[in-house]
C-alpha cells in the first residue's frame, strides 16, 4: 500500500470495522473470529499505485446479490468489473485505492 492512512479507511469502510492495529506498513483487520486480512506495503521503497496489478483478493460477503451490489457500490469504489452472474452466482470487481483488484461475491 503507497498510503497506510488512504488504504485503512477504505478497508475500514468496506468491512465496516476498524483494524486491530495500525502499524507504518502493516495494518490487520479482524474479519472473523481468528482470521486477520491484513494490508502490507512490503518493502515500501518497491510498492507504488502504478504497479499493474494482476491477480485479485476474492471476497464473499454475507447478504442477498442485489444488497451486495447496492451497499459495495454506494461506497463509491472504482468498478473494473460490473455486477453480472457467473457460474458460482453474483460478482463483481472493484479496485483498492492502490490498485488491487478486489472480486465481491456474496456468500452461498
Amino acid at each position: 500500500m503507497t498510503d497506510v492512512e488512504r488504504a485503512t479507511r477504505f478497508y475500514s469502510d468496506l468491512f465496516e470495522m476498524e483494524p486491530v492495529v495500525t502499524t507504518p506498513r502493516y495494518v490487520p483487520f479482524e474479519v472473523a473470529p481468528g482470521v486477520l486480512f491484513a494490508l502490507w506495503s512490503g518493502r515500501s521503497e518497491t510498492v507504488t499505485s502504478a504497479t499493474p496489478r494482476t491477480s485479485e483478493v476474492g471476497l464473499m460477503v454475507p447478504g442477498a446479490a442485489a444488497a451486495v451490489d447496492e451497499r459495495w457500490l454506494a461506497k463509491g469504489v472504482t468498478v473494473v468489473e460490473e455486477p453480472h452472474d457467473e457460474v458460482f452466482g453474483r460478482t463483481f470487481v472493484v479496485t483498492d485505492p492502490d490498485g488491487n483488484l478486489i472480486r465481491v461475491s456474496p456468500v452461498d
